[in-house]
């Protein structure tokens, strides 16, 4: 609902010093390996978990209660990729041309309402522009405006000509060479000069782009396009800023070249082989899948003109790939956050991603960890991910189960974030 924000804070809807708030729940999946628990009680108070309890408390005389016996609630979910300024559509490749900061910004303050009323109450932002991601951040913070939590790394990190260089496919007189502080570097001293800009303009993580992509303006989707020497000073400088480091990548050289200097995970990750998975678990680096992107340009390369004519084939070779590649991952055992590439698709569609691992063969409840538990681990943050005592009050419901039916997760009817009630 739209503007519930202003409205719960002018009824003092949300749990504080004065009250409490009971949820009730028919089913609870709380993120962790516990199995789900029938008829129970979420306590939340001053934006955290109080209390949980078997059976559904009686309420006092100033307690808040939200009924949801007939469904299930969970943690809010987390998705590890979005891009919340931009969503790819007819026109799309012109923004660069036509679109100011300003208009920028504002799309991603509409696109960051609908990522929360569909039930996530984190994500992470892997390129932005404008360092649009990084002020949204700081107004969702600040209670200017309705949206999830953000983890940004503003502008992603590409080499010359590489995926995520802003000029591909532009007269040279447009725009001149961009810089290491523009996210575009060549050599291992500008890679560290890359890092220490993103630091500068406040990212909370580094993202780079280790292999050709999909949706650039350049020939191939996945040949290595960073040195072993610019990824060693990339994560070595990143870590003295203690920033996270994680890398789209199609191709496998590109994955073991990442892998080797160090990262924490890998996005899309479409041509990794049994060589590729075997590293990540032997490195402990996580895979964040994006499979509704690529169900998603796979479907649009085949709309006549909707994508240029470098970018139709890779989009229709590597799209369908994602999928395939998931299953093959998850049966090897390599360990999986959830993530959508939400932007490349519509946002507020985040729940896709949800449908498709189970079809791929992952179990729904393990879809739904993937999406709170171990998403919390990948960012490093213990407060989310598990509706445990003490953490923050970030939970959604959904009617009936999504264990028996997934597509539930399509539907969320109740979203808090911090203890504040954003859809009920």
């Amino acid at each position: 609902m739209r503007h519930l924000l202003a409205l719960s804070i002018a009824l003092g809807f949300s749990a504080s010093a004065h009250a409490d708030t009971l949820i009730y729940a028919g089913t609870l999946i709380d993120g962790t390996p516990t199995a789900p628990q029938k008829n129970m009680t979420v306590v939340v108070a001053d934006g955290t978990i109080k209390a949980i309890e078997r059976g559904f408390k009686i309420p006092s005389s100033t307690d808040v209660v939200i009924d949801r016996r007939d469904g299930t609630v969970m943690p809010g979910f987390i998705d590890m990729h979005t891009h919340l300024t931009s969503q790819l559509g007819p026109g799309s490749y012109l923004h660069r041309y036509v679109k100011s900061a300003a208009d920028v910004t504002l799309d991603a303050v509409h696109f960051a309402e609908k990522t929360l009323m569909a039930g996530f109450t984190t994500v992470r932002d892997l390129g932005d522009a404008y360092d649009a991601s990084i002020a949204l951040r700081n107004a969702i913070n600040a209670g200017k405006v309705i949206g999830p939590r953000i983890y940004t790394a503003g502008k992603s990190l590409a080499t010359t000509g590489g995926h995520a260089d802003p000029t591909n496919g532009a007269r040279p007189d447009l725009f001149a060479p961009p810089t290491p502080a523009q996210g575009v570097l060549d050599g291992p001293y500008e890679a560290r000069q890359a890092v220490r800009a993103r630091y500068q303009d406040g990212a909370d993580l580094i993202k780079l782009t280790v292999t050709g992509g999909v949706l650039s303006v350049a020939k191939s989707g996945h040949n290595p396009q960073f040195m072993a020497d610019e990824l060693e000073a990339i994560v070595t400088t990143a870590r003295d800023y203690e920033m996270k480091v994680t890398v789209h990548a199609h191709g496998k050289e590109g994955m073991l070249r990442a892998i080797a200097a160090g990262v924490d995970s890998i996005e899309h990750g479409t041509y990794m082989d049994e060589e590729v998975m075997a590293a990540m678990i032997k490195h402990d680096v996580y895979y964040v899948p994006t499979i509704t992107a690529g169900r998603s340009v796979a479907d649009r390369a085949k709309i006549d003109g909707f994508f240029p004519d470098l970018v139709r084939p890779k989009a229709a070779a590597i799209g369908p790939q994602i999928q395939q590649t998931f299953a093959q991952a998850y049966q090897a055992g390599v360990k999986i956050a959830f993530g959508t590439d939400a932007g490349v698709f519509d946002h507020g569609e985040n729940y896709r991603e949800f449908i498709y691992m189970v079809e791929a063969g992952m179990p729904p409840l393990e879809a739904i960890r993937s999406a709170t538990a171990e998403a919390a681990k990948l960012l490093g943050d213990s407060s989310i991910g598990t509706l445990t005592v003490g953490k923050r009050a970030d939970l959604v419901a959904v009617e009936g189960n999504p264990l028996e039916d997934i597509q539930r997760l399509a539907h969320v009817n109740f979203v808090m974030k911090d203890g504040t009630i954003y859809k009920q």
